[in-house]
């Protein structure tokens, strides 16, 4: 399509997306002018799935006024204006906005560079403040909706005043628009949220925000994975360690975290002196490996911890078990020599692709490369961002580079898994780290009996493991595999007099380890079924007088398959035990 851009030219673009979002952005905020005079526009751009607008008016925005603004941004559409792009001089465009009474406008253009024009967009009767591009008539947009009102912060910052967010999305055609809005309900009936307090997983209240907490149900799926996550890093010789939550200032100010990442870090004080509870593990790790003599022959020393950190997260940003303030973080650090970094690099990314094909994801590969806000020389980058490429290359993982997000002390690659929905989440990551082992001053000794820095990894497989939960939750729509599922088998009573046959069974299976419940209650069959059903629970066993009167056979209900006919209970148990010993 063509599009028109800020220099005033007409050019043709492949992307399309952007310029049609960023276009019905303008058009929402022409059409809330319209509807609602005196709200003050802040910013609206496009986004990877859609496109927003923050607003400023007195008590918000409801769901019906969405469809007020969406029939208003029909008409302007059909009007066909003709949007045009013109630019000023920095002191007129601030005098325009002031008369205006645009005060965020105003505050974005003072901003900028003092020489530099100030672009702005107008069709019709709206204006505003746009680098662009924009497409050349409002009639461009075909196939728009508006999907969702949320609070943000003027600049993100909890700071200013909280202004209302109008979410919206746009496609070339009604096609492709219905495919996403079908797609927005599947992600409505997947969301973790809501069956976190179905299945009994986990709560979140008012009494913590940002905290979860989990329920028994929650606890033996959290504990599952991290019996598994103990199972293959015993394995990968791992050693497990804990630190503790709570440690001296002075700590954090030597690892670099207080002046890098102080505005996410919670303190407190003891006998008045300032103590910060970890939003890392890493110090602690680096203790662990200082307090006793190393040498190379220790070497690579792989160091693991499932640590609880807590980090600043602010209010507007709080999202179920995706974004908390306190979670649990698989992390580990090897501590090895320079020769061994390709190797131990190649291993955790075995590691991590393991567990991510276990789970059915598909992933890919970002290496972030030196942020701004950064501590070491030049060289130690360069040979740490090195060291990523070689290892990436020489196992032949395709990546894509992503400039400027690495940790502050050093690049690291990220993974981000593809779940059954296709949204992509970055879970894993394997940082390489020059700085903390010299900040800290550890050493080994080499074979030549001199002291020697060891380089560090930083890894983490699950990240967060709550934020890992929340995504199996979505992916699997609640129906975890067997293996990881917090109920394996439900045992259901047909009539009283198969009750002690049940209870038999349940005995049965809980001697055998199989996570299971019973459902003795004076209901009937069908109703317990569509209870276990809607628990999702893997298995169910249908018991009744004849089940009974044998003693040695099951009728079987998977969730999947339904009724699976009667088999002999020692054949039901082996096919379950196998299926969650293999994690099929």
């Amino acid at each position: 399509m063509k599009a028109l851009y800020n220099d005033g030219s007409v050019r043709e673009t492949e992307d399309e997306l952007p310029v049609l979002r960023h276009t019905a952005s303008h058009i929402l905020a022409q059409a809330v002018l319209r509807l609602f005079p005196g709200t003050k526009l802040a910013i609206g751009p496009a986004i990877d799935d859609g496109f927003y607008y923050d607003f400023d008016k007195d008590g918000g925005f409801t769901t019906d006024d969405l469809e007020k603004i969406e029939a208003e941004m029909k008409k302007i559409i059909k009007e066909n204006l003709k949007i045009e792009t013109y630019t000023l001089p920095r002191s007129e465009a601030i005098e325009y906005m002031k008369g205006r009474g645009e005060i965020y406008k105003v505050e974005l253009i003072e901003d900028l560079p003092e020489d530099a024009p100030i672009s702005f967009y107008k069709q019709g009767e709206f204006v505003d403040l746009c680098a662009g591009p924009h497409a050349l008539y409002t009639k461009a947009i075909k196939a728009y909706k508006l999907t969702s009102i949320a609070g943000a912060y003027w600049r993100g910052s909890e700071k200013n005043k909280m202004l209302t967010r109008i979410y919206g999305t746009a496609f070339q055609d009604k096609e492709k628009l219905e495919e996403y809005l079908k797609m927005l309900e599947e992600v409505k009936r997947r969301d973790h949220r809501r069956l976190g307090k179905e299945l009994g997983l986990f709560m979140l209240l008012e009494e913590g925000p940002g905290f979860p907490f989990f329920l028994p149900k929650g606890m033996t799926l959290k504990n599952t994975l991290v019996d598994y996550w103990r199972q293959i890093h015993q394995r990968e010789n791992y050693l497990e360690v804990s630190t503790p939550l709570i440690m001296r200032k002075q700590l954090w100010e030597q690892s670099g975290h207080w002046d890098h990442y102080k505005d996410n870090m919670y303190t407190t004080k003891i006998e008045d002196e300032e103590f910060c509870i970890k939003p890392m593990n890493c110090p602690g790790g680096v203790l662990v490996y200082k307090s006793e003599p190393h040498s190379y022959k220790d070497l690579p020393l792989r160091i693991g911890e499932l640590g609880t950190v807590h980090r600043h997260e602010r209010s507007g940003t709080l999202h179920g078990l995706m974004r908390v303030r306190c979670f649990t973080q698989d992390d580990a650090h090897i501590f090895m020599t320079r020769d061994q970094i390709t190797e131990e690099i190649e291993g955790v990314v075995r590691l991590i692709d393991e567990v991510y094909s276990l789970f059915g994801f598909k992933y890919h590969v970002e290496l972030s490369t030196r942020p701004e806000d950064s501590m070491g020389s030049d060289e130690d980058w360069e040979a740490a961002t090195e060291g990523l490429k070689k290892a990436l290359d020489e196992m032949g993982l395709p990546y894509v580079i992503n400039e400027g997000d690495g940790a502050f002390y050093g690049p690291k690659i990220d993974f981000h898994l593809e779940d059954s929905l296709g949204r992509t989440w970055q879970c894993g990551t394997i940082q390489l780290d020059f700085q903390m082992p010299q900040r800290f001053d550890i050493h080994y000794i080499g074979t030549d009996g001199e002291k020697h820095r060891p380089i560090m990894i930083h890894r983490v497989v699950f990240g967060s493991i709550e934020r890992f939960i929340g995504i199996l939750i979505e992916h699997y729509a609640g129906k975890f595999p067997a293996w990881l599922a917090p109920v394996q088998v439900k045992v259901l009573s047909v009539s009283e007099k198969s009750r002690p046959y049940a209870n038999q069974i349940l005995a049965e299976l809980k001697t055998k380890g199989i996570r299971c419940e019973v459902d003795n209650r004076d209901e009937k069959i069908g109703y317990k079924i569509r209870e276990a059903q809607l628990e999702k629970v893997p298995y169910m066993l249908v018991l009744g007088e004849k089940e009974s009167d044998d003693g040695t056979v099951v009728t079987v209900r998977s969730r999947d398959k339904g009724d699976l006919g009667s088999v002999k209970t020692d054949e039901f148990i082996t096919n379950v035990l196998n299926e969650i010993s293999s994690k099929g």
